[in-house]
């Protein structure tokens, strides 16, 4: 099978930014925004000049419109839906006729990073809740299964001691002492020591341990399958992985393997592409949404990043009944990063604390005082926080606005206070944020 192309904060408030460094920076400390203006001098201050407009030399998106809405997939039309369900159940049958608890960690272990777990989290919560009231992790296995168990048990949080991972203490000398290691079990404990807590040592040796022998390892077999599945885990742990990726990643190296399931494997395929074709749909929306702001187009100074917010999205939450919300948060984060860039990058002084006033007044006759460039922006936000309140209240029966205008608010005014450190309070920035940043 192929896969597709992949109520308001107050304006006027005194508050202390930053903890004073010293005496000579105490009179610092505090920034009255109703009484400041770009006029205002510090002694001492680096002052750039507000006219200047910067330029942070952002390319522009790679992913033009026309191409986005070209997107299609065959595998949204309703007979690949069908032959999903078909799949899901002969594979929810397998799950429920697994008695071998070993079997079952692996066949859940293999559907996590297949990505169908999310279909079958009733079946797998109660195997889990069976094994860990059984208490039969406490049983003596080989180090890939308990290493396997405990990974999986930790991460859906279960309460399960390191006690287990102790009685192998032997088998990480033997390599320490340039003994023959299980190479399969040595990349299961090296994936189950970042489940770790706070003063588990255990398990920190068991990751630099486990580390050492894999980099050694690769050096010696690059050739072999299990050397794909060390060199991905060395440099994204499963932990520290996104499931869509992971599990783009892991259908083909199962694809790979002698003793695969066919049946498992097209069902993930299958999901895999079903899901694709959903983000299709859910990016040419949002990107329409984006043509019609007209700021990716007119506002070129900053950065155009549709795709990439929508990608983080996926990321974020990758399960198809979120459409909503990954529609949202891309129209969110999209607008911050071009706010973000008129504050960082291109805005002067005088403009950002007119348009700063402006969405703390949230009114828009508060536009007349702005440049086009910030009133297309504040529009574009204005009417977002509307539609977002709107749809809930129809939906839910919320009136959300004061909240959401209060959010928006509260990150402008710390975008604001940046910047005003950036203008007044230049070397007090720079010494905070370099010279203390890296003595902690």
């Amino acid at each position: 099978m192929v896969f597709p192309i992949l109520g308001n904060l107050p304006f006027s408030f005194a508050k202390n930014i930053l903890p004073p460094l010293g005496k000579k920076y105490s009179s610092l400390a505090t920034c009255n925004f109703n009484t400041f203006s770009s006029k205002t001098q510090c002694k001492g201050s680096y002052i750039p000049s507000s006219s200047t407009r910067r330029s942070a030399n952002f390319q522009p998106s790679i992913w033009t419109y026309d191409y986005i809405q070209s997107l299609s997939s065959e595998y949204k039309e309703v007979m690949y839906r069908k032959q999903c369900s078909i799949l899901k159940e002969k594979v929810r049958m397998m799950l429920n006729k697994t008695e071998n608890e070993l079997t079952q960690l692996e066949l859940i272990d293999v559907l996590q990073r297949l990505g169908v777990s999310y279909h079958f989290n009733n079946e797998i919560r109660d195997i889990l809740d069976n094994i860990y009231n059984k208490q039969t992790f406490k049983l003596k296995k080989n180090l890939h299964a308990t290493a396997r168990e405990f990974r999986l048990l930790r991460q859906h949080g279960y309460d399960l001691s390191t006690d287990v991972i102790v009685c192998f203490e032997d088998e990480i000398c033997n390599f320490k002492n340039g003994h023959f290691v299980d190479v399969e079990g040595m990349l299961s404990l090296y994936e189950a020591s970042f489940h770790l807590f706070e003063d588990e040592p255990i398990l920190d040796e068991a990751r630099d341990v486990t580390s050492k022998f894999l980099k050694e390892f690769l050096d010696k077999n690059g050739d072999k399958n299990i050397s794909l599945q060390i060199s991905h885990a060395l440099e994204l742990p499963l932990h520290w992985g996104i499931p869509r990726w992971e599990a783009r990643w892991f259908i083909d190296i199962y694809e790979r393997q002698q003793n695969k399931n066919h049946v498992l494997l097209e069902f993930a395929q299958l999901d895999f592409n079903i899901l694709q074709s959903l983000y299709q749909e859910d990016l040419k929306y949002t990107s329409r949404w984006w043509k019609r702001t007209t700021l990716g187009d007119n506002l070129s100074f900053a950065r155009d990043r549709l795709v990439e917010n929508f990608v983080w999205t996926v990321g974020t939450n990758f399960k198809p009944e979120f459409d909503y919300f990954r529609k949202v948060l891309t129209k969110v984060n999209s607008l911050i990063t071009i706010i973000d860039d008129v504050y960082d990058v291109y805005g002067t002084l005088e403009e950002l604390e007119l348009f700063t006033k402006a969405i703390d007044r949230w009114d828009l006759n508060a536009m007349d005082s702005l440049p086009n460039y910030m009133k297309m922006c504040f529009h574009a936000l204005y009417d977002l926080v509307n539609e977002l309140a709107f749809e809930t209240l129809k939906k839910c029966g919320y009136h959300i606005t004061p909240y959401l205008k209060k959010a928006v608010s509260i990150i402008i005014i710390i975008i604001m206070i940046t910047i005003i450190y950036y203008y007044y309070y230049y070397y007090y920035y720079y010494y905070y944020y370099i010279i203390v940043g890296r003595s902690m």
